[in-house]
């Protein structure tokens, strides 16, 4: 009576929808209860109907009712603490994103562990043979996988525990011993081994890449800020030059003006002076002219004599000089002055002006360099200098090709040549900004860059790229690269390729190596002080027949 109560009581709160307990009960319209969110997703794919129904009756609801809580929800609740207290196996029940017990018939409990022999799952009910049985107890253990059933062999219907190399797949014994028996095969366990050493490569590539990309971005920071101050601080003192520029040009304006008014008055006053002293010399001859007019008339002889005599003498000046030199020359020669100052200025102003734009356009744009036009523009013609090669390597296209021979080849006696490593310089010195790109073919090539003052003579690590103070190389072999250092080896990450770019600038102390393909990739980069000339070295390595070019870039 007791079970039949139960199963009356589950099934009375129980959802018509899941079969499950009621979760949030609400109830509709016409009295049946279901979970909020078991009705919430029925009515979500009656959506574009526009009409609801209920799912028991049927019933059509011309609107979306509003859900509330359903007065069961206390009851539903008070069912699971009694069932959970009369049977603990409930609370372990496999819920849909569970792995569930492949041994459970009924209630499908959530199982605890998968095992890889027997390739099932197990509630810790039936999981307990594996801690009783001596034979069990070998059999290995994980967690709770729904994917065990991907370790059977389809077609033999066995546990696959092998590994083939050749075909990349998992197999089993069965497999092993007939279509691919001839194969390169080996346990599971080795092959997981050998992945997992693989992973960790991968893991540590990826964290050194990780590490390297955040130096990048710590660097770009700090270019920001050098940048920015740069930008700030140059237009601030142009600003105060084009200011003290102005400021003279207003000084030397009001110094002019000054100037000019100054002899503008005294020639005015000069003139006025001598309009005054004309105009009383014209009164005087007015005066004269009347008095001779009357004398003229006069009849008596005696008298016209008399009179006349007595007259005292004119004193009249000799201005024609004065007036005809004119005072206005003089200025218009200031003006000519003036005018041959503002073209010279001008011309001044251009020739330096555009210098100026042309050192703003010098000032290297960061993010130009992140793709490969960026670097092309500062691509420089380089040949290799057949007097540091060594004998056994021969110099073609022009001495930018390089290729290891197995005989000597026929080169002079030379101080510059290297005696023992297969090395080569270039005979052009980097200066500033270089890029250059070399690409190479073999079993590995070194590109290095190098001070000149390298030692050539000897098998000592001093002649030896990367092996001293004097050079930084990348080597670069089919399946990795290595950079060098004064001895110091660090292992690089990036994807091949045969070409290998470098981009050099001498005054900022930065050297970079790049894998060149469809696109560029950043493999290694330096920042140092560069204290002598800079050369580019190719060392050829591995057996005779490999070689490496300097790329023609433009």
């Amino acid at each position: 009576m007791e079970q039949q109560g139960a199963e009356l009581q589950t099934e009375t709160f129980s959802c018509p929808i899941c079969v499950d307990l009621l979760k949030e009960p609400v109830t509709t319209s016409c009295g049946h209860s279901y979970c909020r969110t078991c009705i919430s997703k029925h009515w979500d794919a009656e959506e574009e109907k526009q009409t609801y129904s209920c799912p028991q009756c049927r019933k059509r609801l011309k609107k979306r009712p509003e859900l509330g809580k359903n007065m069961l929800a206390e009851l539903v609740e008070e069912l699971k603490k009694n069932r959970l207290h009369n049977d603990p196996d409930d609370q372990r029940l496999a819920a849909a994103e569970d792995v569930t017990c492949d041994v459970c018939t009924e209630r499908k409990l959530k199982a605890s562990k998968s095992c890889l022999n027997c390739v099932a799952s197990y509630c810790e009910k039936h999981l307990q043979p594996h801690h009783e049985s001596a034979a069990l107890k070998r059999h290995k253990l994980v967690d709770p996988s729904k994917k065990i059933q991907e370790k059977i062999c389809c077609r033999h219907d066995e546990v696959m525990k092998m590994f083939c190399r050749t075909d990349q797949q998992c197999i089993c014994i069965i497999c092993f011993m007939e279509e691919h028996k001839d194969h390169n095969t080996v346990s599971a366990a080795t092959e997981k081994t050998e992945k997992q050493r693989e992973l960790q490569e991968s893991l540590a590539d990826i964290h050194k890449n990780i590490q390297d990309r955040e130096k990048d971005v710590e660097l770009l920071k700090e270019k920001e800020k050098t940048i920015n101050l740069s930008a700030d601080q140059t237009v601030e003192h142009s600003e105060q030059m084009f200011t003290e520029l102005i400021r003279l040009l207003h000084q030397r304006s009001s110094e002019l003006e000054k100037e000019v008014r100054s002899k503008q008055q005294t020639e005015v006053s000069a003139v006025r002076a001598l309009q005054e002293k004309l105009k009383q010399e014209i009164s005087e001859l007015k005066k004269r002219d009347a008095e001779l007019q009357q004398l003229s008339h006069t009849e008596d002889h005696i008298q016209f004599v008399l009179s006349y005599s007595s007259l005292s003498a004119l004193s009249v000046s000799t201005h024609s000089s004065i007036i005809h030199r004119g005072p206005g020359s003089c200025f218009e020669e200031v003006t000519e002055v003036v005018l041959e100052l503002r073209e010279h200025l001008h011309k001044v102003l251009m020739e330096d002006w555009n210098k100026v734009c042309q050192t703003v356009e010098r000032v290297d744009d960061i993010l130009s360099l992140m793709t490969r036009a960026g670097f092309l523009k500062y691509s420089q013609e380089i040949t290799l200098d057949p007097n540091t090669a060594h004998r056994k390597l021969r110099l073609s296209e022009g001495n930018r090709k390089v290729t290891k021979m197995f005989v000597d080849q026929p080169h002079p006696d030379h101080p510059d040549r290297f005696t023992f490593w297969h090395h080569v310089l270039s005979r052009e010195s980097l200066t500033g900004r270089c890029y250059w790109e070399v690409e190479w073919r073999g079993r590995g090539v070194c590109v290095s860059v190098t001070y000149k003052s390298i030692s050539r003579a000897g098998e000592g690590k001093e002649c030896l790229f990367g092996f001293n103070d004097k050079s930084w190389v990348l080597l670069c072999s089919p399946n990795s690269y290595t950079f060098y250092h004064n001895s110091i080896k660090s292992p690089v990450s990036g994807p091949q390729s045969s070409r290998i770019g470098v981009y050099v600038d001498h005054t900022a102390g930065i050297l970079s190596f790049y894998s060149v393909s469809e696109t560029m990739t950043l493999l290694h980069r330096v920042i140092t002080t560069f204290t002598e000339p800079l050369h580019t070295g190719v060392y050829v390595i591995g057996c005779y027949g490999g070689s490496a070019e300097l790329c023609k870039l433009k």
